[in-house]
């Protein structure tokens, strides 16, 4: 009998003990999903108060007792995520599930006092920093057209929109008929646009100018160059080894002091920053920006931005030179765009983004808020005020001049970008970029806007042109929202 017990506490122990996270994970026992999916499971709601995720009653016929819905369909897909019975979960479903469930240390310690009681519903929610009204907003503004919008706030970092097409409908995933959900997922699997991904903070693309705000704080900070250095008018440079030359958009004659070439996006002087800088200091003043860093946003799976392979570069030099102004292999994430525009808007300092503001129990006591942090301190608070004028100038008289005019006459500084992706002799193909921020004085919000060159409409257009008016009227309805405080205007000046 002694032997028949010790036998018996081994095989419980075996069982129980070390091979319980197998046996939970065996795609034939359903026992723990189920328990998971009979459990209330609290809602995600965005900062204007809407619900972007919630559980309801399962149908009577129903296998377990809650099913998840998600009242704006797609508008919050990339943030939500999904989270079904049979097909797991994705983004914030997964990664604050507990959360959601009440199953961490904190909420289980607060149910305490309720043990005795009928009621054991323990769900906890999340509260976006998103909101509702903007991610319409930028919904509407990029259209079918394929690319991402982001705003965020200087300040802090928090996100308010973040909006990527194509998305998707996670009600289509998380619905009770499993074989529905499985064909669509595998529908969006074989999509070439990848929309299970966030183009704003999963993908990555060609910068093209938007990139000069990091190679220009690169040299500025390291002493390279000054607001004196001047550049004699060319319409191309033939950089080291190679005798093809770089050309100025649309071969335009460029040349000037910095604001002048910063102002008119000239090519060919931030070709020869490039190669002043050389390969070591380019790498170390880019990489100060964050590059080849997986952003710190409080969502899975977000891309690192890369500036390529710089092994051989010393043999490639004319590769240095395109990558000074954003061609060649320089990639960037939307949204790290948007936190270089809210870098020297915040006089140097990038904050973290983050998407949940705070995480509260059932009783709505809160749990864990999001406290603001400094991620990188890529440039010295002089460089920022420089590019900040830098870019007033592209925003009043330059590249954005046509398209980025606030109403009322809100002060805007800009940086435009058009990215060119064919080679010479092939058909135009070009990605639409803008990065914004304004109030000048008092920065309060920052904004990328990326358009992908799927078409000819985009790749014949510029950043200014294509992306400049959706930066705009994203700023202007996010200050109709939260208007900002403007220095008064001199008596019989109106502003």
């Amino acid at each position: 009998m002694i032997a028949l017990y010790v036998m018996l506490f081994a095989a419980l122990n075996y069982w129980q003990v070390n091979r319980t996270e197998e046996l939970a994970t065996e795609p034939g026992n359903t026992r723990a999903l189920i328990r998971q999916f009979d459990t209330p499971r609290g809602p995600i709601v965005t900062a204007d108060g809407v619900v972007a995720a919630l559980s309801v009653q399962a149908p009577g016929d129903s296998d377990v007792k809650f099913e998840r819905i998600y009242p704006t369909g797609d508008l919050f897909a990339h943030v939500t995520g999904y989270y079904t019975f049979g097909l797991g979960a994705t983004q914030l479903e997964k990664t604050k599930s507990g959360v959601l469930t009440g199953d961490t240390f904190t909420q289980r310690i607060r149910a305490i006092e309720k043990i005795l009681s009928r009621n054991n519903d323990n769900s906890g929610s999340l509260h976006l920093t998103l909101r509702d009204d903007m991610q319409k907003v930028a919904k509407f503004l990029l259209g079918p057209r394929e690319g991402s919008i982001v705003l965020m706030e200087i300040e802090t970092g928090a996100v308010i929109s973040m909006w990527s097409y194509p998305s998707y409908d996670p009600n289509l995933v998380a619905a009770p008929d499993y074989n529905a959900a499985f064909d669509y997922v595998t529908e969006l699997q074989a999509d070439e646009r990848d929309p299970l991904l966030a183009n704003a903070y999963q993908q990555r693309y060609m910068p093209g100018s938007t990139f000069k705000v990091l190679t220009t704080g690169a040299a500025l900070d390291l002493g390279v160059i000054s607001l004196d250095s001047f550049w004699e008018d060319e319409r191309e440079y033939v950089p080291p080894q190679t005798t093809d030359p770089i050309m100025n958009y649309a071969g335009s004659v460029c040349g000037g002091d910095l604001t002048e070439v910063f102002r008119r996006s000239c090519n060919t002087p931030f070709a020869r920053i490039g190669q002043d800088l050389g390969p070591d200091q380019f790498q170390e003043g880019i990489f100060r920006w964050g590059v080849e860093q997986e952003i710190p946003l409080d969502l899975p799976g977000a891309a690192a931005s890369t500036i390529g392979n710089f092994a051989d570069i010393g043999q490639n030099l004319p590769l240095l030179s395109m990558r000074a102004f954003g061609q060649n292999d320089d990639q960037m994430v939307p949204i790290h765009m948007a936190m270089v525009a809210a870098t020297v808007a915040n006089d140097g300092e990038m904050m973290k983004p983050f998407v949940v503001d705070a995480e509260l129990d059932h009783g709505g006591r809160i749990i864990n808020r999001t406290q603001p942090a400094v991620w990188k301190r890529p440039i010295s608070r002089k460089t920022a005020g420089i590019l900040k004028d830098l870019m007033v100038g592209v925003a009043e008289s330059g590249t954005a001049s046509c398209c980025i005019a606030l109403e009322g006459g809100i002060p805007v500084a800009a940086k435009t970008g058009t990215a060119q992706l064919n080679d010479t002799g092939e058909p135009e193909r070009s990605h639409a970029w803008i990065i914004a921020f304004a109030p000048v004085e008092q920065p309060k919000y920052a904004v990328a806007v990326m358009l992908k060159g799927t078409d000819a409409e985009i790749s014949a257009g510029t950043g200014g042109r294509l992306a400049g008016p959706i930066a705009k009227a994203m700023l202007d309805a996010m200050f109709k929202i939260d208007p900002p405080l403007l220095p008064a205007a001199p008596q019989g000046v109106t502003p």
